[in-house]
């Protein structure tokens, strides 16, 4: 039964650990420390530079009052349990025959420090010690915090289920894109390149889920297929962000300076989309990797060199905000001068493309750096929200800018009118002679 609990405790860290990875990075955590008894420590690396800082820091402050110390006897037959650090706690002399209480430690991820863990004294004076291991044993099983447990593998399956179906979405989106002629235009060519960044996206953070956050073995082992698979994600991370980026300025150019050379623009797209972030991710990479404590785990915890990776994909969200903003104004200025009831028109018409174009520029993102604190009765709802929003972005892009798309529409309709004419009309004949396609310059709204 210990023996199962044990094992309980070490697989739940290690999901628990993995789950807060989600989309950006682990809590600080390093190294397994105790009698056996594996965990991830969260230090601050304000007051400690590693975990070993933290725990010869507990020790000696555990220990030293024990060469001061009488020998613990009451009546000289009465015997004691010394005081001991187990790598986690420090217990204090303990009457033989009673059990010692101490607060659960709030360094170890997935603990909660409210809860109490405990610690056998034998009537001999000795502590109690594992049929196992034959060493000493404190028992902390009860420190797991269960319904924080189930949260992280709620969110985890969220993770899994979302980004599976958005994966589906978008290779069907990208098998019509690439199948009919009529949908060649630069536009199509953007979500083309975005839909593929977010279905490879989609399959390695599947395996990442799979393979690394519910195999604690990997994360241990430190592999250099999971650390290079955490590489490819980030990589993959600032891929997204980046068509996101060009799916922007795109719309933006087209509107503002109406007439540019697609062939020059989508050099540039495909420079700032795929080869920029190569630059960025090998600068990561490099940097991370001269600092020990970043190296573990398949990288999962947090590092300061996530700066590199932060910096331009907050650039890339602030832009293009100012894009959709500008959007916005030219489509509402372009309504009201031609609209007969420019006012409701323009309002419905600038909202609707507001509500669209988000996804397609990824602001939603913006959001997430609103997290509530910890422990707080919203937390939850924002884990499983965020969880949510950023695992299905590929079924809501493939749904807004393929299903929907009057291009994608009209082509499958033609398509679909040759083969099943009774079933489906062609749209030449539903539109008496017009063609209800919008033309590769257009702004789907």
């Amino acid at each position: 039964m210990i023996q199962d609990l044990e094992e309980l405790l070490r697989v739940n860290l290690a999901k628990a650990n993995g789950s807060v990875y989600g989309q950006t990075s682990a809590a600080d955590a390093a190294g397994s420390v105790g009698d056996g008894q594996d965990g991830q420590i969260q230090f601050d690396r304000l007051e400690f530079e590693s975990p070993e800082d933290l725990m010869r820091h507990l020790y000696y402050t555990c220990m030293r009052p024990n060469a001061t110390e009488p020998t613990w006897t009451t009546d000289g037959s009465t015997p004691f349990c010394p005081r001991r650090f187990d790598g986690w706690s420090c217990w204090e002399p303990t009457m033989a025959g009673t059990v010692a209480e101490n607060f659960c430690p709030k360094f170890v991820l997935g603990f909660d420090p409210r809860r109490m863990a405990y610690r056998t004294c034998h009537e001999n004076g000795s502590w109690f010690v594992h049929p196992l291991s034959g060493r000493e044993w404190s028992n902390y099983t009860n420190c797991i915090d269960t319904e924080d447990m189930q949260l992280r593998r709620l969110v985890n399956d969220i993770y899994i289920g979302g980004y599976t179906v958005s994966f589906l979405t978008l290779i069907i989106s990208l098998c019509i894109f690439h199948s009919f002629r009529t949908l060649k235009c630069t536009r199509i060519r953007i979500h083309i390149h975005l839909f593929t960044s977010l279905a490879l996206s989609c399959l390695f953070w599947i395996v990442w889920y799979k393979f690394v956050v519910e195999d604690p073995d990997v994360l241990h082992a430190n592999t250099s297929w999971c650390v290079g698979l955490h590489i490819l994600l980030h990589y993959l991370m600032l891929v997204n962000y980046f068509w996101m980026f060009c799916e922007g300025l795109h719309l933006h150019l087209v509107l503002v300076i109406v007439f540019i050379k697609d062939i020059v623009a989508m050099r540039w797209f495909v420079t700032i989309g795929w080869i920029l972030p190569v630059a960025l991710v090998t600068l990561y990479a490099l940097v991370r990797n001269t600092q020990p404590l970043d190296t573990e785990h398949c990288w999962m915890n947090e590092s300061h060199a996530m700066w590199l990776l932060t910096v331009p994909v907050c650039f890339s969200l602030v832009t293009s905000l100012v894009f959709l903003i500008n959007v916005v104004r030219v489509l509402l200025t372009k309504l009201s001068s031609t609209s007969p009831h420019p006012a409701p028109l323009g309002l419905r018409k600038a909202t609707r493309a507001t509500l669209i174009l988000i996804p397609l520029f990824g602001l939603q993102h913006i959001l997430l750096p609103l997290r509530p604190e910890k422990g707080c009765s919203l937390e939850r709802y924002y884990q499983i929200g965020a969880a949510l929003l950023i695992s299905l972005q590929g079924l809501c892009v493939s749904c807004l800018f393929c299903f929907a798309n009057h291009d994608v529409i009209f082509a499958v309709q033609c398509y679909l009118s040759r083969f099943f004419p009774d079933l489906v009309t062609h749209p030449f004949l539903e539109s008496n002679g017009g063609q209800p396609a919008t033309q590769s310059r257009d702004v789907v709204v």
